[in-house]
C-alpha cells in the first residue's frame, strides 16, 4: 500500500512538472533582457529586469495608433470574460428554469434542440452573427463583443440537470406560501444554485477570456482589443530593429494566463462541488 501511494505521488508530481514547467520557464525568461534571451536562450533562473519588463508591457503605449497599453487590453479581456460568464449564467438559468418547472408541450424536444447546438462550433455561425452586428452598428462595442455569444447550451444543460435534482417538496411548499414563479426562482432556486453558478462562471469566464476569432472580427479600434487579440499587433510595433522583444512576448503570455488561473484557484472548491454535488 505504501508503494502504491508513493507511485501515485510520483505520477502527480510528474504531471505538475509537465504542466507548470513551461510556465515557470516563461516567467523566468521574461525577467531577462531581449539580447540575453537571444544570445543564451530560455532560462530557469530569474533575471534582473522583472519589474521593468512587466511595467513596460502594462503601461507603455503601443500598437498602430501608439495609444493602446497592455493594461487596457487586460481590462477589455476582463470585461469580455465577466460579461460572458454573467450573461451566460443568467440566460442558462432562465432557460433551464422554464424547461424544468413550466411543463409545456415539446419541452424535451426544445431542450434537445438546444443541446444539439453544441455540435455547431462558433465558426459555423460566425458570419451571420457578424452580419447582424454590422447591420446594428455594434462593431467596436462591448455589446457586440458579448451579446451574440451569450446563449449557452452547456450552461442550460448543467442547470437543467441541477434543477431536476431539487425536491418537488420545495415547489409545493412555495406554492402553499403563495410564492409565484418569479419569487420561487429568486428566493429558492437562485440561493440553491450558488455552487453551480460558481462552476459555470469559471468555465464561461475562461471561455470568454480566451476568445480570439470573434474579437478579431468585431474590433478594428485598438481601444477594444483584448489581450489575446492584441498581443500580436502590439508586438509588431514593439519589435526592435534586429532582435525581437522576447522578454515582452513572454511577459504578455504570462499576463494572459494569470487571470484564468487565479479564478480557478479561488473558486476551485465551488467548482468541484457544483459539478459533483447531487444531494439537494
Amino acid at each position: 500500500m505504501q508503494r502504491v501511494k508513493i507511485f501515485d505521488h510520483v505520477i502527480l508530481l510528474m504531471g505538475v512538472f509537465i504542466m507548470v514547467g513551461p510556465l515557470v520557464v516563461a516567467l523566468m525568461t521574461s525577467s531577462h533582457e531581449a539580447a540575453d534571451i537571444h544570445r543564451n536562450g530560455l532560462s530557469i533562473l530569474p533575471g534582473g529586469h522583472f519589474v521593468d519588463t512587466y511595467t513596460k508591457v502594462l503601461t507603455k503605449e503601443g500598437g498602430f495608433t501608439g495609444k493602446i497599453t497592455g493594461l487596457r487590453m487586460m481590462m477589455n479581456s476582463l470585461i469580455l470574460g465577466i460579461g460572458f460568464a454573467v450573461g451566460k449564467i443568467a440566460l442558462s438559468m432562465l432557460a433551464a428554469y422554464a424547461l424544468v418547472y413550466f411543463r409545456f408541450r415539446f419541452a424535451t424536444i426544445l431542450f434537445w434542440m438546444i443541446f444539439t447546438t453544441l455540435l455547431l462550433p462558433l465558426e459555423v455561425r460566425i458570419l451571420p452573427s457578424y452580419e447582424v452586428m454590422t447591420a446594428l452598428n455594434l462593431t467596436n462595442t462591448y455589446t457586440g463583443l458579448i451579446v451574440p455569444l451569450l446563449a449557452s447550451a452547456t450552461g442550460t444543460f448543467y442547470f437543467r440537470q441541477f434543477f431536476k435534482s431539487i425536491p418537488d417538496e420545495l415547489l409545493e411548499a412555495a406554492r402553499i406560501d403563495g410564492a409565484g414563479p418569479f419569487k420561487f426562482f429568486i428566493g429558492v432556486i437562485v440561493p440553491l444554485s450558488k455552487t453551480m453558478m460558481a462552476a459555470i462562471f469559471i468555465i464561461m469566464f475562461v471561455y470568454g477570456w480566451n476568445q480570439y476569432l470573434w474579437p478579431t472580427l468585431m474590433t478594428t479600434d485598438e481601444s477594444f482589443f483584448t489581450l489575446v487579440r492584441g498581443i500580436k499587433q502590439i508586438l509588431l510595433v514593439w519589435v526592435g530593429s534586429n532582435i525581437p522583444d522576447y522578454n515582452e512576448a513572454f511577459a504578455l503570455a504570462i499576463l494572459a494566463m494569470l487571470p484564468p488561473v487565479m479564478i480557478v484557484m479561488i473558486f476551485q472548491r465551488w467548482f468541484i462541488k457544483g459539478l459533483t454535488e447531487s444531494d439537494k
